[in-house]
């Protein structure tokens, strides 16, 4: 089993979160992103769309971090990552989607490139666009997780499910962007309880084979 990903990739990250609370550590394939491996012909043949991550397992290539997350729940269903209660289980999701398809798309690398070349934005414009919809997402899932508190240290619960998966990168990105989030004090005791545990700590970026400073 081998995982192509990219230490600052919070796709990637969110990836090595769930393998490490799963107890499965597969081969790690660094693609770097800001060197464009991830276009080069034989990372594209394995992943036409050019991200990370990617999963390579028994012949197959998995892509997009929610799917290969969901088929390793499905595989190794402990610990669960995923409620049974169908409503929660929903619950959780949207909290995740939330994350995966509304924030982080339009934070994304290739992204914000654009945003520079070819559309010509300088470069506390494009900081600018990021703070600004990180910040939008943010509240409202400071509101969403501030209704469950009672439920746990985590998002949902008394243990780390896919919605805190998925939290854990986006607040680490936002801070690396100098995102202010002092107005999330339900999300940042979150993330402190995820990362007091092995599994969140040890994915952390900097501590990635391939990290740079």
């Amino acid at each position: 089993m081998r995982i192509f990903g990219y230490f600052r990739s919070s796709a990637s990250y969110r990836c090595r979160i769930a393998f490490a609370l799963k107890g499965v550590t597969p081969d790690l394939v660094p693609v770097h992103l800001r060197r464009n491996e991830q276009r080069a012909a034989d990372f594209t043949a394995l992943n036409p769309q050019g991200l990370v991550p990617a999963l390579e397992t028994d012949g197959h290539v998995l892509t997009q971090s929610l799917a290969i997350i969901e088929w390793l729940e499905e595989t190794r269903p402990e610990p669960a990552l995923l409620p049974r209660d169908p409503l929660l289980r929903a619950e959780v999701r949207a909290f995740a989607l939330a994350i995966a398809c509304d924030i982080h798309p339009l934070n994304n690398l290739r992204v914000l490139a654009y945003l520079k070349s070819p559309l010509g934005h300088a470069q506390d414009e494009v900081d600018a666009w990021y703070r600004h919809w990180c910040a939008e997402g943010l509240a409202a899932l400071e509101r969403t997780a501030a209704g469950h508190a009672h439920r746990g240290a985590f998002a949902f619960g008394p243990a780390p499910s896919l919605a805190d998966i998925c939290l854990v990168p986006q607040l680490a990105n936002a801070r690396r962007f100098g995102c202010d989030l002092a107005p999330y004090p339900r999300l940042l005791a979150i993330e402190a309880a995820c990362n007091a545990l092995p599994a969140f700590a040890g994915a952390a970026p900097g501590l990635q084979p391939d990290a740079e400073p």
